[in-house]
């Protein structure tokens, strides 16, 4: 098993981009119990402790974010909770050979309201082979004018989250 570590910044940034767009919930996933936990005081602290009284913004932000062990223990919640599987949409660095357009996948999301959407963003080395084989819609990555492409992961979701459901 390889997994990434979570970051501080990258659960304050993703929560507050999705909150800003109008996500219902940000999962943060990792099969790492020292992560998860990690991951659930931060959370705790600004959803209940001294930080939801002095922050009441970021509590709100931060009220999004369930901590999950896998994918498919959150595609297992997704599907129990609006009675459809959930469509898996993946993102990355590279161009896929299934890559649609920012335009185009917005405009499926917004047309097709009987299915919820899971969009999963990795870390590191990014998502496996295995995992863009799997996913129902790849989205086209986020590129510069030059070569270089590594972006955080906090940026990235923030950028997609707006070409995704940004007002135009």
């Amino acid at each position: 098993m390889v997994a990434t570590a979570v970051t501080n910044l990258d659960i304050h940034d993703i929560s507050r981009s999705a909150r800003t767009f109008g996500l219902n919930r940000y999962y943060l996933v990792t099969p790492v119990e020292g992560q998860q936990e990690l991951a659930g005081r931060i959370v705790r602290h600004w959803r209940e402790g001294w930080g939801a009284s002095y922050n009441p913004k970021r509590k709100a932000a931060l009220d999004l974010v369930r901590i999950s062990n896998s994918i498919e223990e959150v595609l297992e919640e997704l599907g129990n909770e609006y009675g459809a599987p959930a469509r898996l949409v993946t993102t990355g660095a590279r161009q896929h050979p299934r890559s649609i357009g920012y335009e185009q996948m917005a405009s499926i999301m917004a047309h097709d309201r009987e299915n919820p959407y899971l969009i999963v963003f990795g870390t590191g080395w990014g998502l496996t082979e295995d995992f863009f084989d799997r996913a129902d819609f790849v989205l086209e990555p986020i590129r510069g004018p030059g070569e270089y492409n590594h972006l955080s992961v906090r940026s990235a979701a923030a950028i997609i989250m707006d070409r995704l459901f940004g007002v135009r």
